[in-house]
């Protein structure tokens, strides 16, 4: 496929690698003189705009950090305008459905594409990818996902994507709030926090915050790493649920656990 990519940073970078691997031919916008550098020598065509990432491109690939920068680049921006007529615009970035649906009403022709995992899931080609757009949409762009992506699952119309991550990523927060409470009552009982998650990893209690919280050294640990992009989404998810009305119901208890050890500034 003749691919765009706009976002080659933490995620985007191992994504344009494992495109270039699978035989897509791939330009990247990029303003850094040295990440350009960088890209070519992964085999990716560095572009100077975003014009030109999208000329000719069958998709567009766009993994920015946050739902601002989703609508500076493509709503204030030229991306949207630049795209090919039968081209596929996929966003990456976790953000609010309103916004994707905002760039359809533009006229692109749009699937929200929301992950989950890290750069070692994109480099092992594991990486979860929720799929919300018409089924056309989806099977065009699948292609270029499921070089990185293992499964792509197709969750409904455009914005359910974006809405599963946001469930997933509350629920996660939910869960290591619970985790937090546990260790400390763990410590109350005399268990220190290691040896409590390593034996919880092994119970009916485990799950993926219990497992990832023992790898990473404590609850504590994976929160300061993660709290960027948790505290993005959950102030994401707070202001969607907001407008319509919607409450967390008992998960709000577990959530306000986990803004507990959020680091302010994150």
């Amino acid at each position: 496929m003749e691919l765009g990519f706009v976002g080659a940073g933490r995620m985007g970078r191992p994504m344009v690698r494992r495109l270039v691997e699978a035989g897509h031919r791939v330009r990247v916008y990029a303003r850094d003189a040295e990440a350009r550098t960088s890209l070519a020598r992964d085999g990716a065509e560095p572009v100077t705009s975003l014009t030109a990432a999208a000329r000719g491109a069958d998709a567009v690939l766009l993994c920015v950090l946050t739902d601002a920068q989703v609508r500076e680049v493509c709503l204030d921006g030229a991306l949207v305008p630049a795209l090919p007529d039968g081209s596929v615009l996929a966003v990456h970035t976790t953000g609010d459905p309103r916004t994707v649906r905002a760039l359809a009403a533009r006229g692109a022709d749009v699937v929200d594409v929301p992950v989950s995992g890290g750069p070692h899931d994109v480099e092992a080609g594991r990486l979860t990818v929720f799929a919300g757009g018409e089924e056309q949409a989806v099977t065009r762009v699948r292609p270029a996902l499921s070089a990185y992506a293992d499964p792509v699952l197709h969750v409904g119309a455009l914005g359910a994507g974006q809405s599963v991550k946001l469930v997933n990523n509350t629920l996660l927060a939910a869960q290591l709030g619970l985790l937090a409470q546990a260790v400390r009552l763990g410590r109350g009982l005399g268990v220190e926090e290691s040896v409590l998650l390593a034996a919880l990893t092994q119970g009916s209690a485990a799950g993926n915050a219990s497992a990832a919280s023992a790898a990473r050294g404590g609850v504590a640990a994976l929160v300061a790493g993660a709290g960027p992009f948790l505290r993005k989404d959950l102030a994401v998810a707070a202001d969607l649920t907001g407008a319509l009305g919607l409450s967390l119901g008992p998960l709000e208890p577990a959530v306000r656990s986990l803004r507990e050890l959020l680091p302010e500034g994150d």
